[in-house]
């Protein structure tokens, strides 16, 4: 995936970041994170956005070295995230006679992050807008809440490029060997995925498009078989399931939920679930159980009574999958209570304020310790959970 070739007047000059702890102070890069970033050489020429502050002296070198001794026309800032954006003042300082293009909710952040004068250089665009660098003419469309307000894409005619922004981006530095879909996937749902009918209005206007070529501000360059990245964004986007398959997800305090959950997989696998994946919200990736709850089409969530409500891991994971606008999915609860079992009514609370949730009517309550009753309710909760 480190190959960062657009054409012969396009340039990559982003870096990778590989000693990144946690990527927005919460998600888990253990193959890093690339910051993509571009260069049009023209007439005009024309940077297509910056880097995070944490790559700054290894981009301001790409940049240089692209540029031979030229200097910048145009820096376009297709969104303002301080990941891509922390470094328009410096460049701005650097190159007094560029002038910065963004759209009417752009300058307005420019002045949150920066104490910068930009009145005589700027440069506002709107939908449909066109900015000509020679042979090459750029073309603007406005992507708001993709996942902030100001976002906009930015179409190549000659060469069909789309500069996507953070659409069709994905964890992992550019030389990290691995299917996209996974940490696209796992990418999108948590930081796009609320988003679901603004990325659904952008698809649209892509659709127009002849697309030869997507440049996104992560991962890589996709080059090839463009239908693929584009159908998986439609699914992702409507929220229909990708797969049909189980995600058992449990919280447990001592153990005995783990073990209920673990014989649930089991049950399932022996009924003919095509997939069943399971996760313990308590020690595993938060993301990737967000990730595999959109992936599949039913899920089981098996949880402890604690505070007379539900083990707080679990409550974390259904507020994660709430605000991530969660839908179109059907669940089964299991629920463990030494004494008084609070577990599924609190889950089923949660779930009852997301949209076309199918919770299924029989419920497994366990009092401590799983019984073989509890097995065979298992066992019947399943072949509800299968049934379509």
């Amino acid at each position: 995936m480190k190959d960062t070739t657009i054409t012969q007047n396009i340039l990559y000059i982003g870096a990778d970041d590989k000693d990144i702890d946690l990527f927005e102070s919460q998600y888990q890069v253990p193959n890093g994170v690339s910051y993509n970033s571009y260069l049009i050489m023209d007439e005009k020429i024309a940077v297509m956005d910056t880097v995070d502050a944490r790559r700054t002296e290894e981009w301001l070198t790409n940049l240089e070295k692209a540029l031979a001794g030229k200097t910048p026309d145009y820096l376009v800032v297709s969104h303002m995230e301080p990941d891509h954006a922390s470094n328009i003042q410096k460049l701005v300082e650097k190159y007094p006679d560029m002038k910065v293009v963004g759209n009417a909710k752009t300058f307005p952040m420019i002045n949150q992050f920066f104490d910068v004068d930009l009145s005589q250089r700027s440069v506002v665009v709107k939908e449909g807008d066109t900015l000509s660098l020679g042979q090459h003419e750029l073309q603007f469309f406005m992507a708001p809440m993709v996942h902030w307000p100001e976002v906009m894409v930015t179409y190549e005619k000659s060469e069909k490029i789309l500069f996507s922004a953070d659409g069709f981006g994905k964890f992992g530095a550019l030389d990290t060997e691995e299917d996209w879909a996974c940490e696209a996937r796992r990418y999108y749902f948590n930081i796009v995925g609320k988003y679901g009918v603004q990325v659904q209005a952008l698809l649209k206007k892509a659709a127009t498009l002849d697309i030869a070529m997507i440049c996104p501000l992560h991962g890589p360059i996709l080059k090839e078989n463009l239908g693929y990245y584009i159908g998986k964004y439609n699914t992702w986007s409507s929220y229909e399931p990708e797969d049909d398959g189980v995600l058992v997800a449990y919280a447990s305090i001592h153990g005995n939920t783990k073990k209920a959950a673990e014989k649930m997989k089991e049950i399932l696998e022996a009924k003919g679930a095509a997939k069943v994946a399971i996760t313990d919200l308590s020690r595993d990736d938060m993301a990737e159980a967000v990730e595999d709850a959109f992936r599949y089409d039913k899920v089981v969530l098996a949880a402890a009574t604690y505070d007379g409500g539900v083990f707080p891991c679990m409550e974390d994971f259904l507020h994660h999958l709430k605000s991530k606008n969660y839908q179109k999915r059907k669940i089964a609860l299991i629920e463990n209570g030494s004494w008084g079992p609070m577990a599924a009514k609190t889950m089923k609370g949660i779930l009852e304020g997301m949209k076309e949730i199918t919770i299924c009517e029989k419920t497994v309550t366990i009092k401590s310790t799983m019984k073989p009753e509890n097995v065979t309710q298992m066992e019947e909760l399943a072949e509800e959970l299968l049934t379509k």
